[in-house]
C-alpha cells in the first residue's frame, strides 16, 4: 500500500506529541518515586479513567476481537465481555477499598494484609512473577499486533516496526513517569477512537460491501451477527456463554480485569484524589470499554470475512508476512491497507496510539514492582528518591527489550490470551474475599498460584503430548473449568490447615480499609472494643449488578441499532438510560471516609 507524505506527516506530529508530553512532565516525574509511579495521588477521575480505556485499548484488542468474529461470531466476544461483571464489582465494593490502603502499589497490600516471612516472599515473588515474567508477555502480545500491523501496511520487517514502537515507548514513559503515561493516554485515546470509526466508515463504503445493509445480509456474515450463540448448539453455548458469564469472570485472573481490582487498574485508583474519583475513574472506564467501543471493530471484522473469507486468502495478498504470523487476527490489519491518503495516517497513528498506550502503562506499572516491592523492600532499603527513579527508568528500557524478544516468538493475540486465562484459572476468588474472610492468609495466596501455574503447564505442555485426560477439541473449556475447580479446592484446604494471620496484623487491616465487618466477626468478637463496621455491601452489590445490566443493555442497543432492529434498540436503551439513572440517584448514598 501507498503512504502519502501526508500520512507520514500525521505519524509522525504524533509522535512528536507523545514525546514532548513525556519531556515536559520529566522534571516532576523524577522528584520521588511517588511521584513517578503514582502522580502525587492527585489525579482526577476523567483522566484516570480514559487513562484506563486507553490502555485497554491496545492494538492487540483490535485483533483479537477480529479473531473471535471470524471463529465464533459476535456471540464469541463473551469471553471477554463477561469482564465487565468482575469490572463492576471493582467500581462499587473495592475501588474506595484500594483508595484507602494507600499503598504505593498492589504488592504492597500483601505486607498490609498479611504478615511474616510469607508475606515478604509473597510480595518478592510477584513483584518479579507478575512485573517481569507476566508483564512481559501481555506487552509481548501487544508488539505481536505491532508487528503484524507495520508489515501489512507498512511493509515493515518485525525487528523495524518493534524498533519503531518500543523507542518512543521507552522515552516518553521513563521520563515522565505515570502522570507522563496519563496525558498521552488521554491524547491518544481520542485519536484511537476517531481512527476506529473512521475506519468502520470507510470500509463499509468500500465497493466489495457497498452498505450496511449488504454487509449484513452477505452469506458469510449473516450467520456470525447473533449478540448470543445458538442455544441448540450446547458445544457453543458452553464455551462462549456458560462458562464466561458463570465461572471466568470471578475465578480467573486477567491483566486489566483482575477480581477485586489489582494491576495498572489499582495503580490508578491509588492515584486518585479521593474515593469518589477512584470509583468515577473505573466506572467511566467499563462503560466506554465495553458499551462504547467493540463496534468499530466488530464491523471491520465482519467486513473481512466478505475481502478475505480465509487466511488464505490474506497469504495470497500479503505474500512477505511471515508463516507463523499469519491468522485470523491478521484481517484486521489487512483491512485497513484499503484506506485513502489522510485516513490512512489517522488510522496509523490511532493504532501506534494503542499500542504506545499499552505499552507505557505496562512499563510503569511493571517497573513500579520491580522498584517498590523488590529493589526498595528487599535490597536497597535505604535508596534515595533519585535513585529509585533512576532504577525505575532503567527497568523500563529492560522490560521493553525482554518483551520484544518474546513477541518475535509468538503467533496469536488469541492463542496468548488463552494461556494467560488457563494460568490465572482458580485465583479470582481469593482476590474477592481477601478483603471481607479473615481467614485467608498468605499460604491462600501462595498456594493458589503454585497450583494454578502447575495445573497451567499440566494442561497447555504435558497433557497434549501424554493424553492423561483426553479432552475433545470442542470442549477444550474444561481445562479451564478444571484449572478453576483443583485450583480453588487446593487453596481452600490450605487455608483451612493452616494458621490464621497474627490478629494484630488482621485488626491494622481492618481499621485502615474499613471493610463490611460480616466476614471479620469471628474475629472481631474476640475484641468487644472494636467497633465493628456495617459498611454497605448489599447496595454495592445491587449497584453492581444495575451498572452491569446498564453498560450490557448499552452494548446490546447500539448493536440491535446497527442490525436494524429498531424495537429491541429502543428497549435496549431505554433499560440502558434507567440504569445509569438509578446509579446517579444512589450515588449520594455510597459512604465515604
Amino acid at each position: 500500500m501507498h503512504i502519502s507524505l501526508i500520512d507520514w506527516a500525521i505519524i509522525l506530529a504524533f509522535f512528536l506529541i507523545s514525546m514532548l508530553i513525556g519531556v515536559l512532565t520529566s522534571r516532576k516525574a523524577g522528584s520521588s518515586a511517588k511521584e513517578f509511579f503514582l502522580s502525587g495521588r492527585n489525579m482526577p477521575w476523567w483522566l484516570l479513567g480514559v487513562s484506563m480505556v486507553a490502555t485497554t485499548f491496545s492494538a492487540d484488542t483490535p485483533n483479537l476481537v477480529t479473531d473471535i468474529v471470524r471463529k465464533d461470531g459476535v456471540s464469541g466476544n463473551w469471553v471477554w465481555w463477561a469482564f465487565l461483571l468482575t469490572g463492576m464489582l471493582t467500581v462499587f465494593v473495592y475501588a474506595k477499598l484500594w483508595r484507602r490502603s494507600e499503598v504505593t502499589t498492589d504488592l504492597e497490600f500483601y505486607e498490609l494484609r498479611y504478615g511474616g516471612k510469607p508475606a515478604a516472599f509473597l510480595r518478592a515473588f510477584r513483584a518479579i512473577y507478575l512485573g517481569v515474567f507476566f508483564n512481559v508477555v501481555i506487552m509481548a502480545t501487544v508488539s505481536l499486533a505491532a508487528i503484524k500491523i507495520g508489515g501489512v501496511m507498512l511493509g515493515l520487517a518485525p525487528w523495524e516496526t518493534l524498533l519503531l514502537a518500543s523507542l518512543v515507548t521507552v522515552i516518553y514513559s521513563s521520563l515522565g513517569g505515570l502522570k507522563g503515561v496519563l496525558l498521552t493516554d488521554f491524547f491518544q485515546f481520542f485519536i484511537a477512537m476517531a481512527g476506529a470509526i473512521g475506519a468502520a466508515i470507510y470500509v463499509l463504503d468500500m465497493p466489495e460491501i457497498g452498505s450496511l445493509d449488504n454487509l449484513l445480509s452477505h452469506p458469510n456474515v449473516a450467520d456470525k451477527l447473533n449478540l448470543f450463540p445458538d442455544f441448540n448448539d450446547w458445544n457453543l453455548v458452553i464455551p462462549l456463554l456458560i462458562m464466561p458469564l458463570a465461572i471466568q469472570w470471578w475465578a480467573t485472573w486477567y491483566p486489566g480485569a483482575e477480581p477485586g481490582g489489582g494491576g495498572y487498574i489499582a495503580q490508578r485508583m491509588l492515584s486518585a484524589k479521593d474515593e469518589k474519583n477512584a470509583i468515577g475513574a473505573t466506572l467511566f472506564f467499563n462503560i466506554a470499554h465495553y458499551a462504547m467501543r467493540p463496534w468499530p471493530w466488530i464491523i471491520i471484522a465482519l467486513s473481512s470475512l466478505i475481502i478475505f473469507p480465509q487466511v488464505s486468502d490474506m497469504q495470497e495478498a500479503f505474500p512477505h508476512i511471515p508463516v507463523d504470523k499469519l491468522g485470523n487476527d491478521l484481517a484486521y490489519s489487512a483491512m485497513l491497507t484499503f484506506l485513502p491518503t489522510g485516513l490512512i495516517g489517522i488510522v496509523l497513528a490511532s493504532l501506534i496510539a494503542a499500542v504506545m498506550s499499552t505499552l507505557s502503562t505496562h512499563l510503569n506499572w511493571g517497573s513500579s514492582y520491580v522498584v517498590n516491592d523488590f529493589y526498595l523492600r528487599f535490597l536497597r532499603p535505604e535508596a534515595s528518591d533519585k535513585e529509585l527513579v533512576a532504577v525505575g527508568r532503567i527497568s523500563t528500557v529492560l522490560l521493553m527489550v525482554l518483551a520484544a524478544v518474546l513477541a518475535l516468538a509468538l503467533s496469536s493475540a488469541l492463542e496468548a490470551f488463552k494461556i494467560l486465562l488457563q494460568i490465572g484459572a482458580g485465583t479470582g476468588l481469593i482476590f474477592i474475599l481477601r478483603w471481607f474472610w479473615w481467614r485467608i492468609n498468605a499460604y491462600t495466596e501462595i498456594a493458589a498460584m503454585i497450583i494454578s501455574f502447575m495445573v497451567a503447564i499440566f494442561f497447555e505442555s504435558i497433557n497434549p503430548r501424554m493424553g492423561i485426560i483426553e479432552i475433545p477439541e470442542h470442549q477444550d473449556y474444561l481445562k479451564l473449568l478444571y484449572g478453576v475447580g483443583i485450583t480453588t479446592i487446593g487453596w481452600v484446604l490450605v487455608t483451612l490447615f493452616t494458621q490464621p494471620e497474627k490478629d494484630e496484623i488482621l485488626l491494622s487491616f481492618y481499621r485502615k480499609v474499613k471493610p463490611a465487618a460480616l466476614g471479620w466477626r469471628n474475629l472481631l468478637n474476640k475484641y468487644p472494643q472494636e467497633q465493628q463496621e456495617q459498611g454497605q455491601l448489599p447496595l454495592e452489590i445491587a449497584l453492581m449488578l444495575t451498572g452491569s445490566i446498564m453498560v450490557y443493555a448499552a452494548l446490546f442497543a447500539v448493536g440491535f441499532w446497527i442490525y436494524g432492529n429498531v424495537l429491541s434498540a429502543v428497549i435496549a436503551s431505554i433499560v440502558a438510560l434507567a440504569g445509569g439513572l438509578i446509579i446517579i440517584r444512589s450515588w449520594k448514598k455510597l459512604k465515604m471516609t
